[in-house]
This record gives C-alpha cells, sequence and structure tokens, in this order.
C-alpha cells in the first residue's frame, strides 16, 4: 500500500475496506491474481478477541458459496466444518413434525458458524504474500478522485492510505458507500422490516443432539416463527423472528414461559426453562434492513460488494452466498476486460445490480413462505407437483429454491424462470380440473347410475343406525 512515506510498487494497489466474510474472501480473490493487497478492518482481530462481536445468525451455505470458495481452495476444509441439512423440518403446533426436501437426493445445504467461517477466510487471506492486515482501522474518509483513505485508530490517532481500486466491503451501514450518497444520479434505499430476531440455544441432550441434526427446523406460527440450525457442538442456535411489538410484550420470565408453552411447546423441555429465560431477556430483540444501490462503482477508483451493495433479510439463507458470488463475478469479469477497472467496474455493475436487487426481493418473500405457506396444504401439493415435473423435464422444469441454492443461474433469471413456469403450471392443473369435472360429468351423462339403488330407505338407514350402537 502506498503510504505519505513508504514503498513505491508497479503492481495495482487494491485496499480491501471491511475484514468479514466477503471483505475476507475478496481479498484472497485478488492476491490470487497477483495484486499488493491491504485489508483494514474497524475492529480488532476476531482470532484474537476474547469476545466476537456483531451478528451470529447462523448461515447457510450452499452452491454459490462453495464456488467461489472452491475458485481460492478452501471449499473442502470449509465444508468440512459444516453440517449438512437436507430438508426441512416442519414443527406443527400439535408436536408433529414434517420433512421438506430442499431438493433431488443428495442435495443440502451446510449450516456453517459465522465466527469460525471469518477465521478461516482471514487466516487464508493473511497466508499470500502480497497482503497486510490492517485491524483496529476505522474508515473516516476517503477521496473518489485520489483513492486517499484516512482511519483513525483506537487511541485516536489517524493514518493515511492510498490505493488504485477501493473494494467496500464494509456492511449494511458501509461508511465507503457514504462517498456514493453525495454523488449525483446515485440510487439508495433502505428497508427496515417490521420483525426483529433473537437468538436462543438449544444445549446437547446426554452429549447429543437434542433433535435431528440433518435438518433446517422450523416452526411456523403464520405471523412469526423460530427455526434453529445445528452446530458442530452438538447445539442448536434457535433464532426466533417476531414483530417487535410482540417482543415488547414479553417482560418477566413467567411470560416467556407462558408464550412458548403456547406456540412451542415442544421446545421447552429441549432447551430448558431456566436457560429459555436467560437467553430471552439477554439482549433485546435485534432489527433487519434490506439494502439496494445503484451503480456499485464510482469510476475505476472504487466498487461496493456484499452487504455494502446489497444488504438482505436472511430468509432464503443466501445473504452470504450472494456476497461471495460477488467475488467470483467480478473475477470473471476482471478475465474478460484484462482487468481494465475502468471496463471491469461498469460492467459489474450492469451484470450484478439486477440480480442482487431479485435476491433482496426473494428473500423478503421467502419470510411469507416459511412463517405461513409451509403450514399450506396446497403448498405441500405444488412442491411435490414441482418435483415431479422436474424429475420428468429436468431442463424445462426446474423450482425456484433449486434455482436458486443448488446453481449459478443468475438470480433475476430464475425469478422469470419461476413466474413463468408458475403460470405453465397453475394452467395446466386448472384444465386438467376441468378435464377431469367435464369426463366426469360425460360419463354420468352416458352410463347414468340406477338411482333406485343408490337410494336407502328410511327404514334400512334406521335399522343400520341401531345396528351400529348396538355393542
Amino acid at each position: 500500500m502506498e503510504r505519505s512515506a513508504s514503498r513505491q510498487t508497479k503492481k495495482k494497489v487494491v485496499a480491501v475496506v471491511g475484514g468479514g466474510l466477503v471483505g475476507a474472501l475478496n481479498t484472497c480473490f485478488f492476491a490470487n491474481r497477483g495484486f499488493d493487497v491491504e485489508l483494514f478492518e474497524s475492529r480488532e482481530d476476531i482470532r484474537r478477541a476474547k469476545v466476537v462481536k456483531g451478528r451470529s445468525i447462523n448461515l447457510a451455505l450452499s452452491h454459490r458459496g462453495r464456488q467461489a470458495l472452491k475458485h481460492v481452495g478452501l471449499e473442502e476444509k470449509i465444508v468440512s466444518q459444516g453440517i449438512q441439512m437436507q430438508a426441512r423440518m416442519i414443527h406443527s403446533l400439535n408436536g408433529k413434525q414434517s420433512p421438506i426436501p430442499y431438493g433431488k437426493k443428495g442435495q443440502y445445504i451446510l449450516s456453517v458458524d459465522r465466527a469460525n467461517l471469518n477465521k478461516e477466510l482471514l487466516t487464508a487471506a493473511e497466508s499470500y504474500p502480497n497482503t497486510k492486515m490492517n485491524f483496529d482501522h476505522k474508515l473516516q474518509d476517503w477521496n473518489a478522485e485520489t483513492g486517499l483513505m484516512t482511519f483513525v485508530r483506537s487511541d485516536g490517532s489517524k493514518e493515511q492510505a492510498k490505493a488504485d481500486l477501493i473494494v467496500g466491503c464494509d456492511g449494511a451501514f458501509s461508511a465507503i458507500r457514504k462517498q456514493f450518497l453525495r454523488r449525483s444520479r446515485f440510487d439508495y434505499s433502505q428497508t427496515y422490516i417490521p420483525h426483529g430476531y433473537m437468538e436462543l440455544t438449544m444445549p446437547p441432550i446426554n452429549g447429543e443432539f437434542a433433535m435431528k441434526p440433518n435438518y433446517l427446523h422450523i416452526w411456523p406460527r403464520n405471523t412469526f416463527m423460530m427455526i434453529a440450525l445445528p452446530n458442530l457442538d452438538k447445539t442448536f442456535t434457535c433464532t426466533l423472528f417476531m414483530p417487535f411489538e410482540e417482543f415488547e410484550k414479553i417482560t418477566t420470565g413467567d411470560e416467556v414461559i407462558e408464550f412458548f408453552q403456547k406456540y412451542f411447546p415442544d421446545t421447552i423441555p429441549l432447551i430448558g426453562v431456566n436457560t429459555l429465560q436467560r437467553d430471552y431477556f439477554r439482549l433485546p430483540a435485534q432489527a433487519m434492513v434490506s439494502v439496494k444501490c445503484n451503480p456499485y462503482h464510482i469510476g475505476d477508483m472504487c466498487v461496493l460488494m456484499g452487504d455494502a451493495a446489497h444488504a438482505v433479510v436472511p430468509f432464503y439463507g443466501q445473504g452470504m452466498n450472494a456476497g461471495f458470488e460477488d467475488c467470483i463475478v467480478f473475477d470473471e469479469i476482471m478475465d474478460q476486460f484484462n482487468e481494465d477497472f475502468s471496463a471491469v467496474l461498469p460492467e459489474y455493475t450492469r451484470v450484478r445490480v439486477p440480480d442482487d436487487h431479485a435476491i433482496a426481493d426473494l428473500a423478503m418473500y421467502n419470510y411469507t413462505e416459511m412463517r405461513a405457506h409451509v403450514n399450506s396444504k396446497w403448498f405441500i401439493f405444488r412442491k411435490r407437483v414441482d418435483n415431479i415435473l422436474h424429475f420428468l423435464m429436468p431442463k424445462a422444469i426446474i423450482p425456484l429454491y433449486t434455482m436458486v441454492t443448488f446453481t449459478r443461474t443468475r438470480y433475476h433469471e430464475a425469478v422469470k424462470q419461476w413466474h413463468w413456469q408458475n403460470k405453465v403450471i397453475n394452467r395446466g392443473l386448472l384444465l386438467s380440473a376441468v378435464g377431469a369435472v367435464l369426463g366426469g360429468s360425460y360419463l354420468l351423462i352416458k352410463h347414468p347410475p340406477d338411482l333406485s339403488k343408490l337410494i336407502v330407505s328410511a327404514e334400512e338407514m334406521w335399522d343400520r343406525l341401531v345396528a351400529l350402537r348396538t355393542p
């Protein structure tokens, strides 16, 4: 990195701002190409921190994320540290459990620990000889014309650095993105959903998982829900999603137990009364925000990736996967335009914006599906129809979840395909129903039944009822 009195280099210098999941992975991608890369993170090094601050909702790693990890040689290691989840396990209010497979046999997503994954990615980034890691560097300001950045340390001191390309991977409340907001023709929106989330821990029972581990467990309750993902230490991380006003109604330990007894009775003996009461009041419910913006770049100097460009609510399990796919899409465009930033950055915006906006909308939709639709017999019927048609016509009919989770079909193209398939399948089902009715009517008209055989006399009916009551 070029500093006020530092070394000069002929190689282009890349500054990655943000040492979270996408920032650490991006550092690997750029270093792999031979760029001199410096990563700047406002927090201390989480690999040495006693307490890791930040979000802790478990992550679901799927095909897009795995492909990005594979590109830098990390897929096998990360996959070995995850737990396979082959289906959703729906918990009804009466305690009945019903699995809904994610895809075909052998298809699964992985439950991975956020903090551990972040540590592995930072270690991988640090292993390159052309990278430098800078923790405790909070971005104060930067210049889009010169690439000069000013950082503040925890002791109050300031430090400046300069780069040929600045990559903003600093999350939903990005400091890099603030410079974009000062420029004309930059579209930006953020939406907080009225629901918050709270995490609870389901401990092991006799050293084993309290529930079947190879599932994403869901307790759908129409206007709210709870999910549980397995961890390597045999615990489950349970996340309760609920409107903020509902969280605020519960103010005592007894009210917590009363609420869970009413809506999640099967979880009380698994979590434990004391643990449930302790975890519920440990932290207040956290907010969830969806961010959209356009463009993702300024000239040939800066580009946004991950949550800095497209924060999404967590209900499709694609936030991390979309962020990781940002890295591989950018890398593919770098190949296409021979690493010419002036061509790469606008092309990246053109390609990526419609996809990221599509997954943001799908994540919003999937919350309704997870907390309400999975209770519907029509939803389950349609899932079966989609899977049967996919089996019979694997190239023509592909379930939306399969396209999003098990392929790299562009998100916005998956949505278009989904709408077309829904129209075709629903019309087919309607025509089938109409055909069945017309066919049945024709048979009744052509071969009318003998009504005398269908009519039972009142005396005979009485005799049958008496016979049923006779012991």
